[in-house]
């Protein structure tokens, strides 16, 4: 099981495949749920169960849903390595904000059910398809075309998108893996107009929005 915090998140596991065991709530009325049981708690005890330093209202304790991969969309993201719970989680809503269905992990990624995952997503979590899986297999078998994130790659503005594309990209610390590289097509970056060298690299999951906007625009 895995818990999510919130009554917004809570709200929207309705129309998810995730089904709720119980929720705990300072406020059980707000959630106005007859068909789980609802146990209220004072704020005192929420902050002993919540893994929140300021606690939101309820926490919901979940199933874990069982694992699908889906058919490949026409862009999906491919995850190698992220360990940052913070970046999966706000990888995963920018997914949902550009109507990405599915997005393929690496075995090593950050586990999806981190708590610090599913708040980043806020809720998001909910409509994106997270597969785990050996990346090497997956590659070498995806029709999309493999396109990696570099500091040396094509110019991002420049770019002409393939129809149907992966994304990949790699851990905060190393990038992509080596044995990834291998499959890749192409690979591009976002060029730097500021003048300052202070700036090393972009936080990836801020990398993937300006990318994801960039492809969407095309």
């Amino acid at each position: 099981m895995f818990l999510v915090e919130g009554n917004k998140i809570i709200s929207e596991l309705s129309n998810s495949d995730f089904k709720i065991k119980e929720i705990f709530s300072t406020d059980p009325q707000k959630l106005d749920r007859t068909d789980i049981p609802v146990i209220h708690i004072s704020e005192n005890e929420l902050k002993k169960i919540s893994f929140l330093k300021t606690p939101k209202d309820s926490v919901a304790v979940c199933y874990l849903s069982k694992q699908k991969r889906a058919e490949d969309a026409d862009i999906q993201l491919v995850l190698d390595g992220i360990q940052d719970p913070g970046n999966l989680g706000t990888i995963i809503r920018l997914a949902d904000w550009f109507g990405i269905e599915q997005i393929i992990c690496s075995e090593d990624t950050v586990d999806f059910y981190n708590p610090k995952v599913i708040m980043a997503s806020m809720g998001s979590f909910t409509r994106v398809n997270i597969v785990y899986t050996d990346l090497t297999e997956y590659l070498s078998h995806t029709k999309n075309a493999n396109i990696g994130t570099d500091m040396e790659g094509e110019n991002i503005y420049t770019f002409k998108k393939p129809e149907k594309i992966n994304l990949i990209l790699g851990n905060e610390g190393n990038g992509i893996r080596t044995e990834t590289e291998k499959f890749l097509q192409n690979n591009i970056t976002i060029p730097r107009f500021g003048k300052s060298q202070s700036t090393e690299s972009l936080n990836v999951s801020m990398a993937a929005g300006i990318i994801l906007g960039q492809l969407f625009s095309k």
